[in-house]
C-alpha cells in the first residue's frame, strides 16, 4: 500500500516538473515573440512616418504646380478640383488606410495633370514649372521607395505573427494588422482628358 503512494506521488511530481518546465519554456519563447512584435511594430511605425514625411512634401508642392499649370490650362477646372480634394483628405486621413486612400487619390488626380500638361508644350519650356516637376519627380521617387521600405516591415511583422509559436502570442496579445501601401485598380489605367468641354 504504502509502495503504491510512493509510486502514485513520483508520478504525480514528475507530472508536475514537467508541466512547470513546459509552462516556463512556453513563458520564454512567447516573451521572446512579444519583444519581437513590439520591435517590428515600431519600426512599421517609423517607416510609417517616412511614408508620410514624403507624401506632406507633394502635398506642399502641388499648390504651386497648379498654379502654374492654371496658367495654361485655366479651362481645367475639373482636374483642378480633383487635385484639391485628393489634397484635403490626404491632410484630413487619421489612420494608415485612409492615407492610403487618400494618396492613391492624390496620384490618379496628379497623372491626369500630367496628362493635361501633355497638350502644352509652351509650359514644358517654362522654367517654374520644370523646377516643380524636377521637386515632384525627386517627391515620387521617394515616396516609392518608403513605401517599398513600408511594405517590406510590413511583410516582416505579418510573416512573423502567422508563424509558430509566435501566432500564440499574436493571439493572446491580439497584436493588430497593418495595411500594404498598395496601389489601387485604377493605377493601371491611363488617365483620361477631355479638351472638348469643362467640368
Amino acid at each position: 500500500m504504502v509502495r503504491i503512494d510512493e509510486d502514485a506521488m513520483r508520478t504525480v511530481l514528475h507530472n508536475v516538473m514537467r508541466m512547470t518546465l513546459l509552462v516556463a519554456i512556453g513563458v520564454g519563447v512567447s516573451g521572446c515573440s512579444y519583444n519581437k512584435f513590439t520591435t517590428q511594430e515600431e519600426a512599421i511605425k517609423a517607416q510609417w512616418a517616412q511614408v508620410q514625411n514624403q507624401l506632406q512634401r507633394r502635398n506642399d508642392l502641388i499648390p504651386n504646380l497648379v498654379e502654374t499649370v492654371k496658367g495654361y490650362a485655366a479651362h481645367e477646372e475639373g482636374v483642378y478640383k480633383d487635385i484639391a480634394d485628393a489634397r484635403s483628405r490626404l491632410l484630413a486621413a487619421r489612420s494608415p488606410e485612409e492615407t492610403i486612400q487618400a494618396a492613391n487619390q492624390q496620384t490618379g488626380a496628379l497623372g491626369r495633370l500630367m496628362a493635361v500638361v501633355e497638350n502644352y508644350p509652351q509650359l514644358k519650356a517654362n522654367e517654374q514649372f520644370n523646377r516643380l516637376m524636377d521637386e515632384l519627380s525627386g517627391t515620387e521617387n521617394r515616396i516609392a521607395v518608403e513605401r517599398m521600405r513600408y511594405n517590406e516591415a510590413v511583410q516582416a511583422y505579418n510573416t512573423s505573427r502567422r508563424q509558430f509559436p509566435a501566432n500564440v502570442t499574436n493571439k493572446i496579445f491580439s497584436f493588430k494588422d497593418y495595411p500594404f501601401f498598395e496601389a489601387p485598380e485604377s493605377a493601371r489605367e491611363v488617365p483620361k482628358v477631355n479638351f472638348g468641354t469643362s467640368k
